[in-house]
């Protein structure tokens, strides 16, 4: 059953090795003066207590959940290995996150050191310590996928399956739970990172950018400390496991797709072969990351493309191969699917570049209405969010359909539904690459931080905003790839679901004309808001309280604005990740109980409308939050660059305001829109058993 399948953890072990080589390289590079040593230390400091606190948090609830799968399990519900399952994809999922914290916050530093030099060098430095982040995500997903992988197929082939299931059915029927605690861990990481973040830039923003008129990044700013922690436990681990548990969920979904559609073991081979591929792609592809000193913004943008459409291409070429070895001649359309996947990812993340981008006219647009106040500016952000949700819906649309008819759904359905799960897998296999170009912006926003912290040459901070100017534009067009893995990653994903209840002996038929179906449609799409609705009020509340605590030592601290006064920062820290904590538990248990509560009380069919309903809606909330937030950060930009007054005008006020309003909108509700919709898939699918048995229609 392996065979060409050992290929797969070496890649993994590949992964691995090269993050631990550039670490390596990244640690071997000075971290400045002791100045810049302190502010690190702090900043690492605050970011490792966070999590810390963070998975003492998390971890009861897996006890919890895992108590329960036990439960089930010993019942007949679930095959023993789904609760251990469960526990690996979390316990991965946080370690991807921490590690990619951890160089984040070393690196930082010795980034903004490296500007002291050369914009290259600093370009080079921030981008390794995003690869890292980016290699390690990839190589923990597939080494534990293999695992699992080899692992059931050996138990399978000494012992008895469960009734009704072939050998790779159960092995991959298992599989899919492991996505489900990956999921679970990364729903608590976005929501609490983003929590966390965006409630200390609130503070940090409106009381000492607006209010006391001081730069961003001040020493003198009490929540600045605060602000650099929440990049990182924010913008770095929860994006870290947010993307992780996109990648195993594609992975395990399209493999479960592959056995309905009788591909057999080589079906399920396919899609952890093209990821496999993919690191091998994004390492090739890292080498072509470089620009030469003093470049334009459009330069170095141009160089990070470069890496990414190289690694794009030898996917492509490896996609032919690999389809055609495993799966025959007579299938070789599938690989066309997955170049629909590449496709589509680059353009989403070309029309987020265009809507959020300051070198085009919507967010030039934005930065013009600041000029008669706060109140049109974020009407005219509300509006270019809402406008940017068409062109991203009709490319996942004809993603989808062409993916569909391009592997042969058209004359074989469960075929076609491969060809969509496929289309995702080849979206996120050059993740290694895709995400670095994303984890790099914070440790460049970190690096300004450090410099202006540590009173460097103000040369070094052009070169650092330049870099996190970039990261701003990286990190939008990150989020709708992001966006659109998650919704085609989704709608593989309900296709397993589809394919578990057949395999518990029910029928799901969702006619649309049945009000069950209905009910669970509408609730599914009011899921997305409630979640956003959630996640938004708990920064408000505790951006407020960090809000209050500014103004207290800015008027209780004499000498903190003349700067002979240290602000006490420890306390900034302390009062947004209680309030992260907190906060975020609401959410999760809400995107856990609302599937298996549909479920029991209206029955499958309702669920298959939920998972529906969720999808449409947060796809589409999700592009508006991520692009509404990016345009009013870039247009804040434009306007600090010089256009309608420069810092310190009315215009710049007003785009701080509509900036901090886009903070929770593209940093903590949109990216966990993505996570609530692929979770509650899971969830449906690990508790399908019970819900066909125990449901009341």
């Amino acid at each position: 059953m392996l065979g060409f399948f050992t290929l797969v953890p070496i890649c993994a072990v590949i992964a691995l090795g090269f993050a631990l080589f550039l670490t390596l390289k990244i640690l071997k590079a000075d971290e400045g003066n002791e100045k810049m040593v302190e502010i690190a230390q702090a900043v690492r400091e605050g970011a490792a207590a966070y999590l810390k606190r963070q998975y003492k948090v998390s971890g009861i609830f897996f006890l919890v959940v895992f108590c329960l799968l036990m439960l089930l399990a010993f019942q007949g519900y679930l095959v023993i290995f789904v609760p251990f399952a469960f526990l690996t994809g979390g316990l991965f999922s946080a370690l991807a996150g921490f590690c990619g914290m951890k160089i984040a916050t070393l690196s930082s530093a010795r980034t903004a050191n490296a500007c002291q030099y050369s914009l290259n060098q600093g370009l080079r430095l921030a981008f390794s310590s995003g690869s890292v982040m980016g290699f390690i995500v990839v190589g923990l997903g597939l080494l534990d996928l293999s695992f699992w992988f080899c692992s059931l197929d050996w138990y399978y082939s000494h012992h008895l399956v469960p009734d009704g299931m072939d050998k790779i059915t159960a092995t991959t029927s298992t599989m899919l739970t492991f996505g489900m605690g990956a999921s679970f861990q990364a729903l608590f990481a976005r929501v609490g990172g983003g929590i966390f973040t965006k409630a200390a830039d609130v503070g940090a923003d409106l009381v000492g950018k607006v209010e006391a008129g001081i730069p961003e990044d001040d020493p003198r700013n009490p929540a600045v400390i605060a602000d650099n922690v929440g990049d990182n436990v924010g913008d770095v681990a929860g994006m870290g496991a947010d993307l992780y548990e996109s990648y195993v969920g594609s992975i395990v979904a399209t493999a479960a797709l592959g056995v309905a559609a009788g591909l057999g073991v080589n079906g399920v081979t396919v899609p952890m072969m093209m990821a496999g591929v993919g690191i091998i792609a994004s390492i090739i592809g890292m080498n072509f990351v470089s620009t030469k000193e003093d470049a334009t913004q459009k330069a170095l943008l141009s160089a990070l493309r470069k890496g990414i459409f190289i690694a794009s291409g030898v996917v492509v070429a490896a996609a032919y191969v690999i389809i055609r070895v495993l799966l025959g001649p007579e299938y070789v359309g599938i690989a066309w699917a997955v170049i629909t996947g590449l496709a589509a990812g680059i353009l989403i993340g070309l029309c987020t570049e265009y809507y959020t981008s300051a070198h085009y006219k919507p967010t030039q647009h934005i930065a013009d209405t600041a000029l008669t106040g706060p109140a049109t500016l974020i009407i005219e952000g509300l509006s270019v969010g809402m406008q940017s949700t068409a062109f991203p819906m009709v490319i996942i649309a004809l993603a989808t359909i062409a993916a569909f008819g391009l592997a042969g759904g058209f004359e074989n359905f469960s075929l076609g539904l491969y060809g969509i799960g496929i289309a995702a897998v080849g979206m996120l296999s050059t993740l290694g690459i895709t995400l670095a170009t994303d984890a790099y912006g914070p440790v460049a926003d970190n690096a300004g931080g450090n410099a202006e912290m540590a009173g460097l040459d103000p040369k070094v901070r052009e070169r650092t905003d330049a870099l996190d100017s970039l990261g701003n534009t990286t990190a939008a067009t990150g989020k709708g790839f992001a966006i659109g893995s998650a919704a085609l990653t989704a709608l593989a994903l309900i296709a397993a679901f589809k394919e578990k209840v057949v395999l518990e002996g029910a029928v799901m038929d969702l006619d649309l004309m049945d009000p069950l179906v209905l009910v669970g449609l509408f609730v599914g799409a009011m899921m997305p808001y409630l979640f956003s609705s959630l996640t938004m009020s708990a920064v408000g509340r505790a951006g407020s309280e960090v809000v209050v605590e500014v103004r207290r030592q800015f008027k209780e601290i004499a000498g903190i604005m003349e700067g002979t006064a240290k602000p006490d920062y420890a306390r900034c820290v302390d009062i947004v990740t209680t309030s992260a904590l907190k906060e975020m538990r609401v959410p999760a248990v809400i995107a856990i109980v609302t599937p298996v509560a549909i479920g029991f009380l209206f029955g499958i069919n309702s669920v298959g409308g939920l998972l529906i309903g969720a999808t449409a809606s947060g796809f589409l909330l999700a592009v508006m939050m991520a692009n509404s937030g990016g345009a009013w950060d870039n247009a804040k930009k434009y306007i600090e660059e010089g256009n309608h007054g420069g810092k310190g005008s009315n215009a710049h006020k007003a785009g701080v305001v509509g900036d901090t309003v886009g903070d929770p909108f593209k940093d903590t509700s949109g990216p966990s829109i993505n996570i609530l919709i692929k979770l509650m898939s899971m969830v449906s699918i690990v508790f399908a058993a019970i819900i066909v048995d125990k449901s009341l229609f």
